[in-house]
């Protein structure tokens, strides 16, 4: 048991289960606009996301030498590596347009993590901006990347499934913020912080009822999808709910982050 929690604990603190959950979401958004060559985004996504979230975990405090270079970390950074070359490989296969907007969020993502202008705190630390910072990076990663990449119009159905992408990330943001509530820094702002928890937890039913009420507005409006987002919105809610600062690391960082992927996997099945 120990050595399940273990590989437990490393799959989750390497970043490769909140890799997985950004593939699933690109891999959807090749189903839904029916884009055959996913495969370079999807990868690229994937090891992208490993490094860039390894980079914001770690590079602080291995900046300030608070960081022990224990095992796991070690076998993180070696990894992290490795999907930097994979990252890097798949970046090469993109189109011309597409490398162009991977560039802005890797822009984005170090202005998230590093203090870029003399005496100021990086993006992370700004005020009330990290969630919004966060949503729109899975947003352009997981949806407007391919979408470029194949060279699809930016049409209002796109707008429509990219706001919805944002509710849900978003609403799966204050989850972590609500289990985070004790360990983050004051400053920070989050939105449980200048709300609190329970005006937190209605915001994110208004926001959940409003990712439902969108599915009205598609030409192609029907039934089985509806039911599918119900429930996954039900699901997204249910955590919301019973999120608290007594809950566990995995209750967020694994079952939580793992919704992206059994959305990907229902539509698959039943869209």
């Amino acid at each position: 048991m120990l050595f399940l929690k273990r590989l437990l604990d490393f799959y989750i603190n390497s970043s490769i289960h909140v890799a997985l959950s950004v593939y699933a979401l690109v891999r959807m958004t090749g189903f839904l606009f029916q884009i055959s060559a996913i495969e370079a985004t999807a990868f690229f996504a994937f090891f992208g996301t490993i490094v860039g979230y390894n980079f914001v975990k770690y590079d602080a405090l291995a900046r300030t030498q608070k960081l022990q270079m224990r095992t796991q970390l070690k076998v993180i950074a070696v990894l992290s590596f490795l999907s930097l070359l994979a990252c890097g490989f798949y970046f090469l296969q993109l189109a011309q347009k597409t490398k162009i907007i991977a560039v802005v969020f890797l822009i984005l993502t170090l202005l998230y993590t590093l203090p870029f202008f003399p005496n100021k705190k990086n993006a992370r630390n700004w005020a009330g901006v990290k969630i919004y910072i966060v949503a729109l990076c899975w947003v352009g990663v997981t949806l407007f990347l391919p979408i470029i990449n194949a060279e699809i119009s930016l049409t209002t159905y796109v707008f429509l499934v990219a706001i919805q992408r944002f509710i849900l990330i978003f609403v799966l943001i204050l989850i972590f913020e609500i289990i985070d509530l004790k360990q983050d820094d004051p400053h920070l702002k989050t939105v449980p912080q200048q709300i609190g928890v329970e005006r937190t937890k209605k915001l994110g039913f208004l926001l959940l009822f409003v990712f439902v009420g969108l599915e009205f507005l598609y030409a192609d409006f029907n039934y089985p999808i509806l039911f599918l987002k119900i429930g996954i919105a039900v699901t997204v809610l249910l955590f919301l709910i019973f999120a608290n600062e007594k809950r566990s690391k995995y209750y967020s960082s694994f079952w939580a982050e793992s919704i992206p992927f059994l959305w990907w996997v229902l539509l698959l099945l039943f869209g």
